[in-house]
């Protein structure tokens, strides 16, 4: 950390300090909106960017939080203004979130870059928000704290406790197979989602602000508590004092996220059970930093890191209960062996600093070491032939039967060709095939959306089949469970291996061995190879084109190629 700053030396100086035409300008346009000289004179801006929307349950509480923000941007003696970006809301952005993720990291850059802001508070915790405004906070590198969203209330159906997602799935699979009906269908719609929030299983949402809280960005136990609790209206406010605080200070980004901060976060993120699309976007996230994080990093944590929170999917509680168990910060308390505890964080201090005296109220809910949810890694990562760049899979989600597999490929070209087809009663499908997902990655899919928890067959369904491997370059949510490869690397629509796989050929998963190999003879393979031909663009024009362009493959984080450059973008000039 650095010394105190002067006024004169902040960003925002430069638009108000200067006695010109412009700063006259900037100063009146300011007053236009009922403030005076006294509010922000002498004082740090503080960005306050809220990815609130009308399309996003996620965050339908942030308009009041973001209130709440400014009233310690305030207290602290700080000039708030709030910047709105684009909200990316799960449920409902088409063909998927993904798609805008980098987008909305560019927006939030630009936006803190463009503007007079001194320092930052981010808003978000719906699932790409987080890993979006983390990447454009790695690369603007202006003093930035993380206020998470923080998981809904628990979900309710006939005396039955529901987690979003994961009992989506559950349920629908057991109408599909006839044992539910309609109206039990319409009760659990009614019934699993009913406060503000994200979703309060170890999805992406709340994997990804427990990996924000673990690299040091957030305030300590910001990541446990429910969007509902009184707790989270503080958390606002102490975020806003706390901002102000580091403009002063200048505590920037690139102080916390070292190779020691991502260590933890991996660690942390295997002790939760966290959702795999974690992987794609610690990547980007590390590499906007500086720092090299390959795919063998994730293996090598899930492999030293037990899971420790008992939490859905993989798992039988929800976040709400991980809260009154103890949070994150006991969590990381049973995990300190694995932890750099000197790592900075943004409240000024250590890592070991912010857990000291954290303790656990429910082992049920959070494990001791000795007594892990599963002996199951939570992540592992795969290579072979058909997937030479790697793949992720989620062993503790899956059935251990199938952990190691050989069957016979049953191929869908996209997922058009999969929903016409999977429930048919002629599919050529057994339970000891393997479903196979083409087009589903970043440029194919387009935007690699959460297609790799392919359903299983109706007709299997019937016959009281519930897990089978299945294989994309696509991503899952992280609500989802199965034995599901995903993010296979390179992807088809780029000339991936996976894109050879034609129905019948045999493919072996081998995950103990961290394999995934395609059987069938090498001169086989390439003159499938040699005949292959590149599929039509998806997007002629715009963001799409854009995205289709640069868009880097799974393993090195699916963020744009020109994003990553080295150099620092040059301050704006003022005139």
């Amino acid at each position: 950390m650095t010394k105190r700053k002067t006024a004169e030396e902040f960003r925002s100086h430069r638009w108000y300090g200067a006695r010109d035409l412009r700063s006259f300008g900037h100063r009146s346009r300011t007053k236009q909106q009922g403030f005076d000289d006294a509010d922000f004179t002498g004082k740090p801006v503080i960005g306050v960017v809220n990815t609130w929307s009308d399309m996003n349950p996620c965050h339908a509480h942030f308009r009041q939080r973001a209130e709440e923000v400014k009233r310690g941007i305030w207290q602290a003696g700080g000039f708030p203004v709030e910047l709105p970006a684009m909200s990316l809301g799960e449920p409902f952005v088409k063909p998927t979130t993904m798609l805008y993720r980098n987008f909305l990291a560019m927006e939030v850059e630009e936006l803190l870059r463009s503007h007079p802001i001194d320092a930052a508070v981010l808003m978000g915790g719906c699932d790409k928000t987080t890993p979006a405004m983390l990447m454009a906070a790695a690369s603007m590198n202006i003093p930035a704290i993380f206020m998470p969203a923080g998981p809904m209330l628990r979900g309710h159906w006939g005396g039955e406790t529901l987690g979003s997602g994961s009992d989506v799935w559950k349920y629908w699979a057991e109408l599909r197979a006839g044992n539910i009906t309609e109206t039990d269908w319409q009760e659990i719609e009614n019934g699993i989602a009913r406060s503000p929030g994200h979703c309060m299983t170890m999805g992406t949402a709340s994997t990804m602000t427990s990996a924000a809280e673990a690299l040091g960005l957030t305030l300590p136990g910001a990541a446990s508590i429910p969007a509902s609790d009184s707790n989270h209206a503080r958390l606002a406010t102490q975020s806003g004092r706390r901002a102000v605080e580091i403009a002063w200070a200048d505590l920037k980004p690139s102080d916390i996220l070292t190779p020691a901060a991502f260590d933890n976060a991996l660690a942390v993120v295997m002790a939760i059970g966290g959702s795999t699309n974690s992987v794609v976007h610690l990547v980007a996230m590390a590499r906007r930093a500086g720092i090299d994080l390959p795919l063998a990093k994730f293996d090598d944590a899930a492999r030293a890191v037990p899971l420790l929170a008992d939490i859905r999917p993989a798992g039988r509680f929800l976040m709400e209960d991980f809260y009154y168990a103890g949070g994150l910060r006991g969590l990381m308390t049973r995990i300190a062996g694995s932890l750099n505890l000197a790592a900075s964080t943004v409240n000024g201090r250590t890592l070991g600093e912010n857990i000291a005296g954290a303790k656990v109220f429910h082992d049920d809910v959070i494990r001791p070491l000795d007594n892990p949810v599963s002996s199951e890694p939570t992540t592992a990562v795969l290579t072979g032939s058909l997937a030479p760049d790697g793949c992720v899979i989620k062993p503790i989600a899956a059935d251990p039967k199938l952990l190691r597999h050989t069957g016979p490929a049953v191929v869908f070209r996209d997922y058009n060709d999969m929903a016409a087809r999977i429930d048919s009663d002629d599919l050529a499908v057994t339970a000891d095939s393997v479903l196979v997902l083409q087009n589903a990655g970043p440029v194919g899919g387009p935007g690699m959306p959460e297609w790799g928890q392919l359903p299983i067959p109706k007709k299997l369904l019937k016959e009281g089949v519930r897990d089978m491997v299945r294989i994309s370059d696509a991503r899952m949510s992280g609500t989802s469970y199965g034995t599901c490869v995903l993010h296979v690397a390179p992807e088809s629509f780029v000339g991936g291996p996976l894109g050879l796989v034609r129905d019948g050929d045999r493919i072996t998963l081998d995950v103990p061995g961290r394999r995934l190999d395609l059987d069938i003879d090498p001169a086989e393979r390439e003159r499938r190879r040699a005949a292959w031909t590149p599929p039509k663009p998806h997007y002629p024009r715009g963001y799409g084109r854009l995205f289709s362009g640069h868009v880097t493959q799974a393993d090195k984080g699916c963020d744009f190629d020109f994003l990553e450059a080295d150099g620092e973008v040059p301050e704006p000039e003022i005139h």
